[in-house]
């Protein structure tokens, strides 16, 4: 592996404003000293060479003003589209926003009013649930079925459940936190539904990108062109190249009345793009291709060490990753309650992960690690689980 992508190499994050190291402590207990944080979804890796010479070329300016012609911006999320998803967009479509969370907030405000019913099949990134309760709207869950350790959508009974008041779904793909890559028929199906009910489809794909060696991810718009006029896409940079702080993400939305829709909320909040984000953004997905390759064979190993140490755990069992780097383990076949699980990872094993009731109905029982940190803290993490639960043995 060239210098340059030297993800083996530890980075200390400690005492740098960083929620994932240094807000570990207040919400789990859990010393930046002595332990590890997998929770927060960013990697502990340096960007993409590429990426931190643009910014550095940006700082040796001096003069950091708004941010103005944006066309090299959007040839990069448009080149990128088109050549690693197969996916033409138009840059009309794009909109350029802080981060994905705020897009998500938009649309509900655009879509749909106070008291109305948005769909989630749970368990579901955190935020989403969030979010929707914050805009004064209902979250409706759909618990996905669990079969042979992977997701599965139940359509059929989500239908039968419908009241009339639900005006969207919030649909996750790849999944988060079951790193599962629905396929084509299912995002099919999951279209047809929409149209169905009349449902707005908000596709957050922000980790289509991280695909492991031998999967394939299909976006929403080629598994499910019909969908195209209802459909509201959420990508961005940031979770592929580490560039999460960066908060710039992109509203792709090719239905103009929709479109119009979105900004008007967008601009009602106040418009304007981050001149480092946009930065980033431009080079990573510009320069990034090489960089993400090799991303994607180090988690692919790191993935790896974690299944193989935690599968040994007598009543432990982790969901299979297609994708993210987000391990979704699930602690039920244990015996113990999950305050007890909790108690082992935190007090015992010292590391600070996602608790699974925090992502809905359906993961009362598991607990999310984040996998991108070099090797060497993989390994660590296992060997000190097995110890927290060397009981078990």
């Amino acid at each position: 592996m060239p210098q340059a992508y030297d993800f083996d190499r530890i980075i200390d994050r400690r005492e740098t404003h960083c929620a994932k190291w240094d807000g570990m402590e207040g919400l789990y207990g859990v010393t930046p000293q002595d332990g590890l944080a997998m929770w927060v979804a960013d990697m502990d890796f340096a960007a993409p060479p590429e990426v931190v010479a643009a910014l550095r070329a940006l700082v040796d300016h001096e003069v950091y003003g708004y941010f103005g012609d944006g066309q090299a911006y959007l040839n990069a999320i448009t080149g990128w589209m088109n050549t690693r998803h197969g996916w033409t967009v138009d840059p009309q479509w794009i909109s350029t926003t802080h981060g994905l969370v705020s897009a998500i907030g938009l649309a509900l405000r655009a879509y749909s009013d106070p008291g109305d019913g948005i769909i989630l099949f749970t368990p579901v990134y955190h935020a989403f649930a969030k979010m929707i309760k914050a805009n004064g709207r209902e979250v409706v869950e759909s618990p996905l079925s669990l079969k042979e350790r992977q997701y599965h959508m139940d359509l059929e009974a989500l239908a039968a459940s419908l009241t009339g008041r639900e005006r969207m779904v919030i649909f996750c793909s790849p999944h988060n936190p079951g790193g599962r890559i629905w396929t084509v028929e299912e995002q099919s199906a999951l279209a047809a539904f929409c149209e169905a009910h009349d449902l707005i489809l908000v596709c957050d794909e922000v980790h289509h990108d991280l695909v492991f060696p031998g999967e394939t991810h299909t976006v929403m718009p080629l598994a499910a062109p019909q969908v195209l006029d209802r459909l509201v896409m959420l990508t961005a940079s940031s979770k592929t190249f580490n560039l999460a702080g960066a908060m710039t993400g992109n509203a792709i939305i090719a239905n103009p009345k929709l479109r119009a829709a979105f900004d008007a909320e967008h601009m009602a909040a106040g418009k304007s793009p981050n001149i480092f984000g946009m930065a980033t953004a431009t080079a990573a997905y510009t320069h990034g291709t090489r960089w993400l390759e090799a991303l994607m064979q180090y988690l692919d190993g790191n993935r790896q060490v974690f299944d193989a140490g935690l599968n040994a755990i007598p009543g432990v069992e982790v969901m299979p990753m297609q994708a993210t780097y987000l391990s979704w383990v699930n602690f039920a076949n244990t015996g113990m309650d999950p305050q007890e699980v909790t108690s082992r990872i935190q007090n015992d094993a010292k590391i600070a992960a996602n608790h699974g009731p925090t992502f809905g109905a359906g993961g009362e029982t598991f607990m999310r690690f984040n996998l991108a940190t070099p090797r060497a803290r993989v390994a660590d993490a296992v060997a000190r689980l097995q110890s927290a639960f060397s009981d078990l043995q």
